[in-house]
Formats: C-alpha cells, sequence, structure tokens
C-alpha cells in the first residue's frame, strides 16, 4: 500500500491539473456514473470539531472506489493548522483491498479551489478584473492560488466576447481578514481591507473561505453582476451568506441533495428560497444541460459543500503518478 504526504500531494497535482479532475469528477455525477451518499457526520459532544466519512464509487471503464475520512475542528486556524484533518483511502474497486491512503488536507485543499475555478469559469462575467477573498487560511491561500496567474489556468474571457481576449487572473485581489493584521500579513499579491463592505465594492468574483459559524457577506454590499463562491461552511450549523443574498442570486450547487441536507447557507436561507430556487449543479451547467449566467446583472452563486467523488479521483490520480514517479512510501499492509 502507498502512503502519499501532503508534500507528496503538492508536488504531484498542480491547480490546472486537478481542474481538469474535477470537471471529470462533476461531468460522471452529471452523467449518472457515480454513487455518492451523503456525508455521514459524527459530532461528540465534548469534542471541538467533528469527523465526516465520505465515500463514492465511479463506474465505467476508468472506476474508482473511495473513503475520506476528515475532521473538520475549526479551533485549528487560531494555531495555524489547517481545519481539515484526514486521510482519503482508496481502495482496489475488485478486491476491496486498500491501495493507497492520501493526506486529505492536502487534497481538500487543492480540489475545493479546482472546482471553485471552474465555477468562476461558469458563471463569473467575461473579463472580471476584481477579486475579494474573506478568510486568510489555507482554503483562502488556495482559492488565490487557483483563481490567480498563467500557472492557474483560469480562463476569464473577455468584455466582448471574443476567444482571442480571453484573460487569465485577476488585475486586483483584495483580502478580509478575522483582523486586519491577518490579511495585512496574508499575501503580497492581495491588498488588505479592513472594512468588508469596502472590500466586496466593484468586485467581479467573492470567494468566502472562512470558518465563521454566522454570515460574513451581507446582501446589500453585493452588486449585480457579481459572482460569489462560497466555499467555508460545510455542515448545516453554520453559513457564510446573508440570506437575502442567496434570495437575489442564481445558486449552483455542486450537488442537489447535498444542499438541501447539508447546507446551512441554504437552511438559514430555507424561510425566503425553496428547493425550486436552486438553478441547478454545476456539472449540468459545465456539460452544456443548463445555461450558466444568463446576464451580466445577475448575482450568481456557487455554494460548495465538497463531494467524495472529488476526492477519490484525485486520490486515483495521485496513485497512478506515485506509482509512476517513485512518489510515497510502500508499507506493508
Amino acid at each position: 500500500m502507498l502512503v502519499i504526504s501532503a508534500a507528496d500531494v503538492h508536488d504531484l497535482l498542480t491547480p490546472a491539473v486537478c481542474r481538469d479532475l474535477m470537471r471529470a469528477a462533476l461531468t460522471a455525477v452529471a452523467d449518472g456514473q457515480v454513487f455518492l451518499p451523503l456525508r455521514t457526520v459524527i459530532r461528540p459532544p465534548e469534542l471541538g470539531g467533528l469527523l465526516g466519512l465520505m465515500t463514492a464509487h465511479l463506474a465505467g471503464p476508468e472506476p474508482a472506489f473511495g473513503l475520506k475520512s476528515v475532521g473538520v475542528f475549526p479551533g485549528n486556524t487560531l494555531l495555524g493548522k489547517d481545519a481539515h484533518q484526514g486521510v482519503v483511502t482508496l481502495f482496489d474497486h475488485e478486491t476491496g483491498e486498500p491501495l493507497a491512503i492520501v493526506n486529505a488536507s492536502a487534497v481538500t485543499e487543492i480540489r475545493t479551489a479546482a472546482v471553485s475555478a471552474l465555477a468562476t469559469e461558469a458563471l463569473a462575467r467575461p473579463g472580471s478584473r476584481v477579486l475579494t477573498i474573506f478568510g486568510t487560511g489555507v482554503q483562502a491561500r488556495a482559492h488565490l492560488n487557483a483563481l490567480t496567474g498563467p500557472d492557474s489556468g483560469l480562463r476569464l474571457g473577455s468584455r466582448s466576447g471574443s476567444d482571442s481576449g480571453s484573460r487569465s487572473g485577476f488585475d486586483e485581489v483584495r483580502v478580509v481578514g478575522r483582523t486586519f493584521d491577518a490579511a495585512f500579513r496574508f499575501d503580497e499579491r492581495a491588498r488588505p481591507f479592513n472594512d468588508p463592505a469596502v472590500a466586496v465594492a466593484g468586485a467581479d468574483v467573492i470567494v468566502t473561505a472562512t470558518t465563521a459559524p454566522d454570515p460574513i457577506l451581507m446582501a446589500r454590499w453585493v452588486e449585480p453582476g457579481t459572482h460569489v463562491n462560497a466555499v467555508g461552511s460545510s455542515i448545516p450549523t453554520a453559513a457564510e451568506l446573508d440570506p437575502e443574498l442567496l434570495a437575489r442570486a442564481v445558486l449552483v450547487a455542486d450537488r442537489r441533495e447535498s444542499l438541501l441536507t447539508e447546507s446551512g447557507d441554504y437552511l438559514r436561507a430555507a424561510p425566503l428560497i425553496g428547493p425550486d430556487h436552486v438553478h441547478g449543479e454545476l456539472g449540468d451547467i459545465l456539460t452544456g444541460r443548463l445555461p450558466g449566467r444568463t446576464s451580466p446583472e445577475q448575482i450568481t452563486v456557487f455554494k460548495s459543500l465538497g463531494l467524495a467523488i472529488e476526492d477519490v479521483i484525485v486520490a486515483r490520480y495521485l496513485y497512478e503518478q506515485a506509482l509512476s514517479t517513485g512518489r510515497g512510501q510502500r508499507v506493508t499492509f
């Protein structure tokens, strides 16, 4: 069995490659090729976090079968550690034998931002120039890397609609942290802001990647035409977005069933919206079954909860790469 460390994951998985893997994962979901139960959440009353169990099986000519066991401990951010800790276990789809154990923190870090990059390409206005990030932790940095610069591979299109005018990255990046000092120390590519309303003014794309239990992005701040990637909340009891914002927006999910059951952002907004308010799943937009943005004035929100198939497809890729490059630690199991 292979043990694939965080360092191996970062060396073998670039944002651009991961974005292609996530397109394949979401397309497989849209095509009905994935067995994907809702996650099981274990929350002992005396524990400062929770354990999520997420499993998936991909059928077809390139099958994959695996489980992510991930602890979510919000207090880790104050310790300088990732709030997500755990492993992705890749199993042989014929015998059930464990093939690899992969560092789940690194996988979650890169694949979550890669999915947001796909959503941004599909839903943001062409020619988007200003990116605002809420948060200064692991996911905030992963999104900065996935959404900016030529290495990200992100294509934002052009205002004129001409492919020849397509642009990569953003002209301006802003960041809002728990404190101004945290925002100031975040990254030299990002301009720190103290006032979130000011940081949002004129933004084309907003990312919320925080551990906040209650909304930190208000509807009155968000201008027409903005796209929002809501990333931080993945449990029913936490929400980053003002319910009124969801009510005003074209709402897209990574998976509809997960959104209606597991998303605190959606459940908090339930008095204002119902299941019919959900435009659809990102995979259906990527495959052309549904349109994405249909007007420059629409506010679009992609609610990211994370799907086990994303982790499993990444684990399969990393396993294959590790075998061919000699990376990872081989252990007798």
